[in-house]
């Protein structure tokens, strides 16, 4: 009988692999640590990637891509090259409504990377750089630019930025 399930170890090194593949190399060491536990699916393949109690990254089991939560795009913009890496900023108006999660439309786009692919995971920053989200880039990079109407990137988790904003 062949065992589908892996050890830490080895699962740590595949999840890293897998982030270095999505978000280039340095990357997985960057978001996660060799303290993270993971979550199996029934089948014995890794499904979330945690650090404590939060959620750092799901596995999508279509594709075997990473769904980032907030705490692994924290990390992972600490570690990218400086702006626009894997980023697409938004109009400073807009960023409290990004930062509680509300899907970031096209025609508040002010900056992205070109190198952004409708399906990518991205950041959502405002223009100073601070991340408000993390979601699915719905354009590309020079789609979300071009167009001043739909979603440039579907929202999937706001970020903790959203106390800032609701102090002003």
């Amino acid at each position: 009988m062949v065992s589908t399930e892996y050890s830490n170890d080895s699962s740590l090194r595949r999840i890293r692999t897998i982030a270095d593949f999505q978000f280039g190399a340095g990357a997985g060491a960057a978001i996660f640590p060799d303290e993270c536990a993971f979550q199996f699916s029934t089948t014995g393949r890794i499904r979330q990637v945690r650090l404590g109690k939060e959620r750092l990254a799901t596995v999508r089991a279509q594709d075997g891509r990473l769904t980032l939560g907030i705490a692994a795009a924290e990390r992972l913009a600490a570690h990218l090259a400086s702006p626009p890496a894997y980023r697409v900023a938004v109009q400073e108006d807009v960023a409290p409504f990004v930062a509680d999660g509300k899907n970031a439309m096209a025609k508040h786009v002010v900056a992205a990377d070109e190198g952004i692919r409708a399906g990518d995971e991205v950041l959502v920053v405002t223009g100073d750089d601070v991340l408000l989200a993390t979601g699915a880039a719905l354009l590309s990079g020079r789609e979300m630019l071009a167009f001043n109407y739909g979603v440039a990137v579907k929202v999937r988790q706001g970020g903790r930025g959203s106390e800032c904003f609701q102090e002003r």
